[in-house]
């Protein structure tokens, strides 16, 4: 291909040109900064980056949020507001040789060019790499856009480089807003039909939406087909009609991607607090997005564990329990015991002592080693064994009155240290008792 042939690929300017048939969130796209809804903290006037665009020093960003949130929107607004030649690519379908025509374009052109990636984190390494030196020499100012956390998914060198713009989901006042704009606009929107909706069913609407205003004005204009063609012109948009065409709500949840740790961690954080209420709410919304109620349990097992321990001893056994249940009932009765096990796990004693106490004695074993194991701590099965002295002086507890045995059984070199330190909570304060009486005894030498 020559070299003209290739600034053929990417016009000087590349502009957005509706399809005859768009649909009304295409038609609907914001132009302008201002009439981009609900990231006024980050695009407001007299913000960071509001003040960087208007002055056209606008470093390399990466637009990272969830689908709907304006990504795209704002990579097309920004690049107008530049007076830049906007390159798009997306990154499920280019790869470097996209990559390098694109570069090539940029250094032939007398206008500064954005160079817009889609779903940057599709890109593999070899491909940002690729992108990387021309990013840093200011051949092009990239502006890619993720819906995965660019920590994980975007390179280090190329991260470095960029600023991350976090966009969240839109609230339901923004969402209103675009719902509201798409209604009175006659030249983009649904003006021309004089559309009205009530107040139920636009409620109905923002929620389906789930923050996302590319989901919100699709139902709008699902409903708006329906509704119009059902000869009830004169009536206002119902929430029956937005239910049917929104559909079941299909939340947002990737076993692999960021959400899905998010809400994990959101169940395990509010289990830890004692909150059932917002642990069943996480759990909830694991079970109703597809997650394996396996890996649920299996969670939970951990838990019982590591956060309640022998504070309520009986937590793990209920934990294992429900473990069996949900692998042996399957789902979607499985969600029972997960249920009854989380609102125990909640309400439960705390402890972490028994998993703290395991954390220091990794430590010691660290940094000093595998010492010797006492002798009298040691089996002596041959003759030779017992005159070195393997099991010399060992008591056998259940002999004892009261089944205690004062000696030190740690290795010599670790006499006194205390690792498990019980908490006075649950089962695990008459722990707490009997050992503090029992460390007494054995630091007598009784």
């Amino acid at each position: 291909m020559s070299p003209d042939e290739t600034l053929d690929l990417f016009p000087q300017r590349t502009e957005r040109r509706l399809e005859p048939h768009a649909p009304l969130a295409e038609r609907m796209r914001p132009r302008r900064l201002e009439d981009l809804f609900g990231h006024e903290d980050l695009l407001g006037p007299g913000r960071p980056l509001h003040t960087l665009v208007t002055q056209g020093a606008l470093p390399s960003l990466l637009l990272w949020g969830p689908p709907g949130s304006g990504k795209t929107t704002l990579a097309w607004i920004l690049g107008e507001m530049q007076d830049a030649r906007l390159t798009a690519l997306s990154a499920v379908t280019a790869g470097v040789p996209e990559i390098r025509k694109a570069i090539e374009a940029a250094r032939r052109t007398r206008l500064r060019t954005l160079l817009f990636i889609d779903e940057i984190h599709r890109l593999n390494k070899a491909q940002q790499d690729a992108l990387l030196p021309h990013v840093e020499a200011g051949v092009v100012t990239l502006v890619g856009a993720t819906t995965e956390n660019p920590s994980f998914s975007v390179i280090a060198p190329l991260l470095s480089r960029c600023r991350v713009i976090p966009l969240e989901a839109l609230g339901a006042d923004s969402i209103g807003r675009v719902i509201d704009r798409a209604l009175e606009d006659v030249e983009r929107g649904l003006g021309a039909s004089k559309l009205k909706i009530s107040e139920e069913a636009r409620d109905a609407l923002i929620l389906a939406s789930q923050g996302d205003a590319r989901r919100a004005l699709g139902i709008l204009e699902a409903s708006a087909i329906v509704h119009l063609s059902s000869g009830q012109r004169g009536e206002p948009l119902s929430r029956e009609t937005v239910r049917e065409a929104g559909g079941r709500i299909a939340l947002r949840h990737d076993r692999d991607g960021e959400e899905h740790f998010n809400v994990v961690s959101a169940l395990i954080k509010s289990l830890r607090a004692s909150d059932p209420d917002a642990a069943l709410h996480y759990l909830a919304r694991l079970l109703e997005a597809g997650e394996d109620a396996l890996y649920v349990s299996r969670r939970l097992v951990i838990f019982a564990s590591e956060d309640v321990g022998n504070a309520d001893p009986n937590a793990l056994t209920l934990a294992v329990s429900t473990h069996q249940a949900v692998e042996r009932i399957g789902m979607p009765e499985g969600r029972i015991p997960l249920a009854q096990a989380t609102t125990y796990l909640a309400c439960a004693a705390k402890s972490n002592a028994a998993y703290t106490a395991l954390g220091h004695a990794i430590a010691d074993l660290e940094g000093q080693g595998p010492l010797p194991v006492p002798l009298h701590l040691r089996n002596a099965p041959t003759r030779l064994m017992k005159e070195l002295g393997y099991g010399k002086d060992y008591v056998y507890a259940h002999d004892a009155p009261d089944a205690f045995v004062a000696d030190e059984n740690l290795p010599e070199a670790l006499r006194g240290r205390v690792y498990y330190e019980p908490l006075e909570k649950g089962a695990e304060a008459g722990i707490a008792e009997r050992l503090r009486a029992w460390r007494a005894r054995r630091k007598a030498g009784r």
